[in-house]
């Protein structure tokens, strides 16, 4: 190597403090959790992609810490919380509205800024006051992680200076810092997604699993939400107008027994009891009531594919083969 290329090479890596991050194949299983999460409705399917870009400017995060990039990870965790916000923000507006500023948005027109779409869903007295209502402490940390943020990214202090950082600070410290920031972020987005829908919440519980149709949406692992949101947070939640609304909703459905829910959830039927699953036959969609027929039309059928393969069902003969 080059007299100039070895200088080329201090230059880059002067200052820079690489921390590697415990666990940080477990992070991102856990941001997955909430790439599952996707929203199934209709009118908002933008929210899925601020979503997926949320959860990759974590990821980003992760990586820009791990390379001692610092202030460029904590800017990467504020946005998560802006792009998040935003999201909310658009869909709570009224459909004309909703569709206009989104495309002020998309074109980098005039846009509120973080504080004016707080305000903005402070007074418009929906889903995000309705939550910051019943979940006050939760939404006050998650003010105080976004103001220290904020403090970081503009660099605010002689100890967030790369050229002190290498003097000034213990590293130990340092890493658990952002891995508290790593936390609240994954937190946030998790919750910021419950204003769109509950159905990650919703679908935890089995009284209500069974009487939903195959959602797009899997629901938060309860490993997942102690560890990010935390128990009582989820329970206050669920004390919302906007959830209950979806969970009275749902409970008046009829209830779908086991072998059905089989069915209509995981594409799988048992053969054994199809004069069980044609009970409930009103509840089956009309692939599912395909399947049913045709698997009944022979013993020796393992899968069934339909509409162009799209969608395939399986029998008991494929589970006891493995298949």
């Amino acid at each position: 190597m080059s007299f100039e290329s070895e200088i080329t090479k201090f230059r880059e890596g002067k200052n820079l403090i690489p921390i590697k991050l415990p666990n940080k194949k477990k992070f991102f299983q856990d941001l997955r959790i909430i790439e599952d999460s996707f929203t199934g409705r209709i009118d908002t399917q933008f929210v899925n992609n601020f979503i997926f870009e949320s959860v990759q400017l974590v990821i980003n995060a992760i990586v820009l810490f791990e390379k001692g990039y610092f202030d460029c990870s904590f800017y990467s965790l504020r946005q998560s919380l802006e792009i998040s916000t935003t999201m909310v923000y658009l869909t709570e507006l009224n459909p004309e509205k909703r569709k206009e500023k989104l495309k002020e948005w998309d074109t980098q027109s005039d846009f509120p800024m973080f504080s004016q779409m707080i305000i903005f869903l402070k007074q418009n007295k929906d889903v995000f006051l309705d939550m910051k209502e019943n979940m006050n402490k939760y939404f006050d940390e998650l003010e105080k992680t976004k103001n220290r943020l904020n403090k970081l990214v503009h660099k605010q202090g002689f100890n967030n200076f790369y050229i002190h950082i290498k003097h000034k600070r213990n590293k130990g410290e340092f890493r658990d810092e952002f891995l508290n920031y790593i936390k609240s972020c994954i937190g946030a987005i998790a919750v910021l997604r419950l204003a769109i829908d509950p159905f990650p919440i919703l679908l935890q519980d089995e009284e209500i699993y069974k009487r939903t149709w195959d959602t797009v949406t899997l629901a938060y692992t309860e490993e997942f939400i102690d560890k990010y949101i935390g128990i009582k947070n989820i329970n206050n939640y669920k004390k919302t107008n906007f959830y209950n609304k979806y969970y009275d909703s749902i409970m008046e459905n009829e209830k779908m027994i086991p072998c059905v829910t089989s069915l209509v959830k995981n594409q799988y039927i048992d053969r054994e009891k199809i004069d069980q699953i044609l009970t409930q036959s009103h509840l089956l969609s009309k692939y599912d009531k395909i399947a049913v027929l045709i698997s009944s039309f022979s013993d020796k059928i393992t899968k069934i594919y339909i509409n162009l393969g799209i969608l395939f069902y399986f029998t008991t003969l494929a589970l006891h083969k493995n298949i």
